[in-house]
């Protein structure tokens, strides 16, 4: 079975070539070339050319005629889209040698864009988007392996030490303590650089059914022994049978490290609550016939602690990858946690938001659809 489909008009085409740009020349050219023939045949007659000689002027008509419209074409070409396609392809070219800085100068001075202005526009943004790209690799390199530094060398030092025949036997079980917490550290961040990348690369959800205050209280009682450790009261409040259609694997991982983070980061003695319930609200709604308001339900669920808290600066990075405001807890993870949150969020089309103050604690609310 065949099927077509026609891509739609991009809507930001909205300027096509002048009349008056690319006819008007050849309107002048042909008036030209006219009066000049019309002269020139005139000549001929009153001076009593002879056949042949007319048979030359002819000639030498027919020749100036293509002279002037072949001038004449090259100008509308050169100046309408072959020196923009050349700018084109010489840009195409750099970034083919790998060169993403290579941005293409549109001469346009109005919003009035023709197909090569847009395809401008949207080269110079694969451009851009290729050069964030490279840097973000190299970053995400460089930081994993900084990360990889520490735990490495701890194992390496230790499992050196332990060669030492002379160490009593609280010492070699110090040593072996510490060496299984380090491979342990260097494990988890294996496992979460490699689940972050697949989310990174996952385009697709695996939709089912669920229960959102069922798999909300799953989490919390996973962190039980740790709540205990640290004496942390829990105050949960959910409401009952909130059931959603999404990626019940994917919001685990999103619930695991909020919640992991609200216990790391609330000291003993203080409150994590947790919370889910329904809202309704508008939200935006985009249609073939325009755009407008509608009625949506959602779940929201929200995650707080009475813990350090952040500090604007830290608030705005609390997302990206290996970023870790308060360093004082460094060693208890690898700053991978929200990054993965944050990505599980676009994956499975929710929204977050985050209230926190420095020194009074940390709330994370997000919003799920239903469906």
């Amino acid at each position: 079975m065949k099927i077509s489909y026609d891509e739609p008009k991009d809507k930001r085409i909205n300027a096509g070539r002048s009349f008056w740009k690319d006819f008007v020349p050849s309107f002048l050219a042909l008036a030209a070339c006219s009066l000049l023939t019309v002269g020139i045949y005139i000549g001929g007659v009153t001076a009593g050319f002879s056949a042949v000689q007319m048979f030359g002027l002819v000639i030498i008509i027919t020749a100036i005629w293509l002279l002037a419209a072949g001038f004449t074409a090259r100008w509308i070409t050169q100046s309408g889209f072959a020196g923009r396609l050349k700018n084109i392809s010489n840009a195409v070219r750099r970034v083919a040698e790998g060169d993403f800085s290579v941005r293409i100068f549109s001469p346009q001075t109005d919003d009035r864009k023709d197909e090569l202005e847009v395809l401008i526009e949207d080269f110079n943004k694969m451009a851009e988007e290729l050069e964030n790209n490279r840097i973000m690799k190299g970053d995400f390199i460089s930081n994993v392996s900084h990360e990889m530094k520490t735990p490495l060398a701890i194992i390496k030092n230790y499992a050196d030490a332990l060669k030492d025949e002379s160490l009593s036997a609280e010492k070699r079980r110090f040593y072996v303590d510490t060496i299984s917490e380090s491979a342990g550290k260097l494990s988890s961040l294996i496992e979460n650089v490699l689940r972050l990348n697949k989310m990174e690369h996952q385009a697709i959800v695996e939709k089912e059914a669920f229960f959102l205050d069922e798999q909300l209280r799953l989490c919390v009682l996973a962190l039980e022994e740790k709540f205990e450790e640290k004496d942390l009261e829990l105050e949960i409040n959910l409401e009952e049978e909130i059931r959603i259609s999404n990626d019940a694997s994917l919001l685990e991982i999103a619930w695991n490290n909020i919640l992991g983070n609200a216990v790391k980061y609330t000291e003993p003695g203080g409150t994590v609550g947790v919370s889910a319930r329904l809202e309704t609200g508008e939200a935006e709604k985009v249609s073939g016939i325009g755009r407008g308001k509608e009625s949506v339900t959602r779940a929201v669920v929200c995650i707080r602690d009475t813990g350090c808290g952040m500090n604007p600066e830290s608030a705005r990075h609390m997302f990206d990858r290996f970023y870790q405001g308060d360093t004082s807890h460094a060693s208890e993870g690898n700053g991978l946690g929200l990054a993965m949150v944050a990505r599980v969020m676009e994956l499975c089309k929710g929204e977050i938001s985050v209230d926190t103050k420095e020194g009074e604690g940390t709330a994370i609310t997000v919003r799920l659809p239903l469906e």
